[in-house]
């Protein structure tokens, strides 16, 4: 329930922007902020993640869900657009501390094998927001304004403070039992960072473009508000099936898998570039969008926890910061291109992403292919006598 209402924070802005930017009397651009402002609190994810490390994970999650309340409270209640930037961006640092802990207890519990899966379990109760929590928020939107949603998150928040009260154990992260400085130490590797700038660009890919896609299914695809959470529901459960299918690919080959899904993303915001005016080809490229993107971040964060080794915290609210950096900065992009050319460029900018992200995912393919060699040559020479002749 946690990381359900955490997602439908993040996301359910998009489809409110036709709303919240008629009454607050501010274009879409300007409305898209709510979007770039809460990315760039979840940016700080690593160091609420730091400060957060000796505190139990039950008193985290908690405080988290607190904060995460009272933000929504004050977007409900006022209509200075500052003040709505302000707790957008508190809320984001809650929601960040919040993603950590339960990736890296879910990631814990799994073990190595089956991290890329419990992590995709963890993040799929925040992409089913993009399934049910948007498309309900964008209707609750149509029905009372737009600032019912927000009311109601805040409540559920409320509510699921009791649950983890009762069942999360008060005990502390294990990742204390490793000290600070070689969990920093454990960050300094290569291959993480090839990781994180895939993290970025597939943010920047995906959700710059999920970000206005209310805008661009009405303007420019022409689909009416009334069947605009259709349009959302069903980038959702391309969203979702790629969540949690992907970790079953992932165990055999990580590599490969996140590869396969950065190119679909290509392949599916290319064509949407030329062929928006159509509703439904929108929708259907949509969502097998959502579906290999958002199927592909389970799999990176997974590599991050195995490339951080000792720091598996410190490495999934790594991950959070990036994936959001790639969301502000995307989302930011796009609003700058609409003022200049419309709706038409929402996918333009998303696909040219998507064309860069290859790039990372093609690199972390290469390294592994040298690494496996030079596993494959170290162990051949472990089994030969000197004449290079095979003893075992």
């Amino acid at each position: 329930m946690g990381t359900f209402l955490m997602g439908t924070s993040e996301f359910v802005v998009a489809g409110l922007l036709p709303d919240i930017s008629s009454d607050l009397v501010i274009g879409t651009s300007e409305a898209g902020l709510l979007v770039t402002a809460f990315a760039i609190g979840m940016i700080a994810t690593p160091v609420i993640a730091i400060a957060t490390l000796k505190v139990s994970e039950r008193t985290t999650l908690l405080a988290a869900l607190a904060v995460y309340a009272a933000g929504h409270v004050v977007v409900a209640l006022t209509d200075d657009l500052s003040v709505i930037l302000v707790s957008r961006f508190v809320t984001a640092l809650a929601t960040g501390a919040f993603w950590s802990i339960a990736a890296s207890v879910a990631s814990r519990v799994a073990g190595p094998d089956a991290s890329a899966r419990a992590i995709g379990l963890v993040l799929s109760g925040g992409i089913l927001a993009t399934v049910i929590g948007v498309p309900l928020g964008s209707i609750a939107g149509q029905l009372v304004g737009w600032r019912g949603p927000f009311w109601i998150l805040a409540v559920m928040a409320l509510l699921a403070t009791i649950p983890i009260a009762r069942f999360v154990p008060d005990g502390s992260s294990s990742s204390t039992a490793v000290p600070l400085r070689s969990q920093l130490a454990a960050l300094a590797t290569g291959r993480l960072w090839v990781v994180m700038a895939a993290c970025v660009l597939i943010s920047c890919a995906v959700m710059s473009t999920y970000s206005f896609i209310a805008p661009l299914l009405t303007e420019r695809s022409g689909l009416s508000s009334e069947l605009l959470p259709v349009g959302l529901a069903i980038f959702g459960v391309g969203a979702v099936t790629g969540t949690l299918n992907s970790g079953r690919f992932a165990g055999r080959a990580p590599y490969v898998t996140a590869l396969t899904g950065g190119v679909v993303v290509a392949i599916a915001l290319s064509l949407l570039s030329v062929l928006s005016s159509d509703a439904t080809i929108s929708i259907a490229l949509l969502a097998f969008a959502g579906m290999a993107g958002l199927g592909t971040n389970p799999v990176l964060m997974s590599m991050a926890v195995r490339f951080a080794e000792g720091a598996p915290t410190l490495a999934t609210s790594l991950c959070t910061s990036m994936f959001n950096l790639g969301t502000a900065f995307g989302s930011w992009v796009t609003g700058q291109a609409i003022v200049g050319y419309g709706p038409v460029a929402i996918p333009v900018v998303g696909a040219v992403f998507a064309v860069i992200l290859v790039v990372p995912l093609t690199a972390l393919v290469v390294l592994d292919l040298g690494r496996s060699r030079r596993t494959d040559t170290t162990s051949a020479g472990q089994c030969a006598d000197k004449d290079g002749v095979a003893i075992c």
